[in-house]
């Protein structure tokens, strides 16, 4: 007997969404972080390592949906982790956050293996597709436009 495929929308896309950052803030709490603090992470990561102070925040408050005073409280514990330094505009991961980072980084693709296991790369490339589409039109709904 096979289980039916549920249609598309928003709670299935939550549920999974749900089930994988659960997932994830698990290993994340091993390690001794936050997701808010992974994304930063990762966000400072991208830009080689430095990135402007008001980049991250918009970053932090525009991919998690966070008020500014969430971000400033994220950005904030990790100085005082001492897992960014920061100049005046500029926010650098030091070397406690780069091994850190890299934590998560490699647990966060040993859960991605193991929930992507066997699903055909056409499928994934497909979902990939739709779901960036959904968050652009979702982004744009927040905007008013």
């Amino acid at each position: 007997m096979s289980i039916p495929t549920p249609p598309v929308g928003g709670q299935v896309v939550g549920l999974a969404h749900y089930a994988s950052r659960a997932a994830l803030e698990a290993a994340l709490a091993r390690i001794g972080s936050s997701f808010n603090q992974s994304v930063a992470l990762r966000a400072v990561s991208d830009q080689g390592g430095t990135v402007e102070r008001d980049r991250l925040m918009e970053r932090l408050t525009g991919t998690l949906k966070i008020e500014e005073s969430v971000a400033e409280k994220t950005v904030t514990e990790m100085t005082a982790l001492k897992l960014l330094t920061e100049t005046d505009t500029s926010l650098a991961l030091t070397e406690h956050g780069r091994e850190v980072f890299e934590e998560i980084r490699t647990a966060g693709n040993e859960i991605a293996a193991r929930l992507y296991a066997g699903i055909p790369a056409e499928d994934l490339a497909t979902v990939g597709r739709v779901l960036t589409l959904v968050t652009e039109r979702a982004n744009a709904e927040l905007a008013g436009g």
